[in-house]
């Protein structure tokens, strides 16, 4: 298990105002821009910008980090055998499987396994 890439997040009334300035700021297009439940997300360099509503971010705003990983599969037994709580069951969206873990200490972390085809797309792999 390995870990591919980790973006900070960006919380943001409206994704089309605040990506104008990451664009100047990193150089670069979204590798990926999405919706998922009523979030809008974006990811650009090494950021998460995800917008949505005050009430609507509550629910997700505790995790400090997205960390995307290549078996979301072998990182649950690293974080039950390092005494990780998993505390959003593992589901799927549009970009591939995610999870919510508490790690002890209680930073909360999403960890996302990409879908082959975005993980080609952004990170080059050719699995």
């Amino acid at each position: 298990m390995a870990i591919r890439r980790t973006y900070a997040r960006l919380w943001a009334d409206d994704l089309d105002s605040s990506l104008p300035l990451l664009r100047e700021l990193t150089g670069a297009e979204p590798d990926l821009r999405f919706a998922f439940a009523e979030l809008e997300l974006a990811a650009i360099g090494d950021f998460l910008v995800i917008a949505a509503p005050p009430e609507v971010r509550a629910r997700y705003a505790n995790a400090s980090a997205t960390v995307v990983v290549d078996d979301l599969d072998a990182l649950a037994g690293k974080l039950d055998a390092h005494g990780a709580t998993v505390i959003v069951a593992e589901a799927s969206s549009d970009t591939g499987r995610f999870l919510y873990a508490r790690h002890p200490g209680g930073a909360e972390v999403e960890y996302v396994q990409w879908n082959e085809e975005l993980a080609r797309r952004v990170l080059g792999d050719n699995r």
